[in-house]
């Protein structure tokens, strides 16, 4: 058998390997992340050939260097950030990220996320329990009456046109290939146009350096006024500082973000060349945009249904079998 450690397991996934076939595979199973100080027994570094991880695990060269005969990592994410992937290369340890895992999930997330900040939904509930509501505040207007520019119109992107359309909503779309399947209802543009007809932008792209901070001042001025932002992405693709002055301005009125700077990034960033003093200002915008009232944060949750996460697994292991019969499925490295 294979030996195999599964990191920042949650209960849900445990549950569900209970009864998944791992008969090829001894497993020891870990709730907590796989960090350079977590504890291995010397058994587990001489013989582990696969391991399994999430985003809050952070794969540096240090921690492969606790590992003799490690062949593979698997991330239960799309983005791979964590991974120190050119040291990877030059081991010859094969990486395998998750591809198509979270269409219902995430589209369903950015849908909550748009009623939540156009109703005033979260800020109703707060001032309710402070018993001092304001009815003046929480006027907004019919989903249908709005239009959404979607960034990227891949599986989960399309997803989110397809079900704006259901509600009603006009769809506007940017991407460089165009999405036969969602054609009819969809009117695809450049990127400027988009900002300046959408009520609502949402991104849904993956990230390279040439993203980097796509969505900054020059982008927020072309927005309407009184427009929303939703980002599930990756925080790379807006600029906290940028995102910070147009609420501040009131150029945008709200932000939905499942995404943003912490520290848990650090090595992301360190690895696009910040320095510590770039990392402590973005964590000090971060908790100056945790505070606006207008703005809804949560922690990289929008995938995070019990369907989504059976699907990576399921994914993951097939993926793994494949690698050991030379197949280059969902492979980064």
């Amino acid at each position: 058998m294979v030996k195999m450690l599964i990191f920042d397991l949650k209960k849900s996934e445990r549950e569900f390997l209970r009864e998944f076939d791992t008969s090829d595979f001894d497993i020891t199973y870990f709730d907590e992340s796989l960090t350079k100080d977590t504890k291995l027994t010397v058994k587990e570094c001489d013989e582990t050939a696969i391991l399994s991880v999430f985003l809050t695990s952070k794969i540096t060269k240090e921690v492969l260097d606790k590992f003799k005969n490690l062949r593979l990592i698997t991330t239960r994410s799309v983005c791979y950030h964590h991974i120190d992937i050119n040291e990877c290369r030059r081991r010859n340890i094969g990486v395998i990220n998750v591809g198509d895992y979270g269409r219902s999930s995430v589209s369903q997330y950015v849908i909550g996320l748009i009623f939540a900040l156009t109703r005033n939904i979260f800020t109703a509930s707060e001032d309710i329990k402070k018993s001092n509501f304001d009815y003046e505040k929480y006027e907004s207007q019919d989903i249908d009456k709005l239009s959404i520019g979607v960034i990227g119109t891949g599986s989960i992107g399309s997803a989110v046109c397809e079900l704006a359309y259901k509600l009603g909503m006009k769809v506007n779309a940017n991407d460089i290939i165009m999405n036969k399947d969602i054609k009819e209802f969809t009117e695809y543009m450049s990127l400027n146009d988009l900002l300046r007809k959408s009520d609502i932008v949402t991104l849904h792209i993956p990230y390279v350096k040439e993203f980097k901070y796509m969505i900054s001042d020059k982008e927020f001025a072309l927005m309407k006024d009184g427009s929303y932002i939703i980002n599930v992405s990756n925080s790379a693709l807006i600029n906290p500082f940028a995102l910070y002055r147009a609420i501040n301005r009131k150029k945008i009125k709200g932000a939905g973000l499942d995404v943003i700077f912490d520290q848990q990034d650090s090595m992301f960033y360190e690895n696009l060349e910040h320095s510590k003093i770039d990392e402590l200002e973005r964590i000090i915008i971060r908790d100056k945009l945790i505070h606006q009232e207008n703005v809804i944060i949560t922690p990289r949750i929008a995938y995070d249904t019990k369907e989504s996460s059976e699907k990576i697994i399921r994914s993951n292991f097939n993926d793994i079998k494949d690698f050991y019969i030379g197949r280059k499925t969902n492979r980064v490295v």
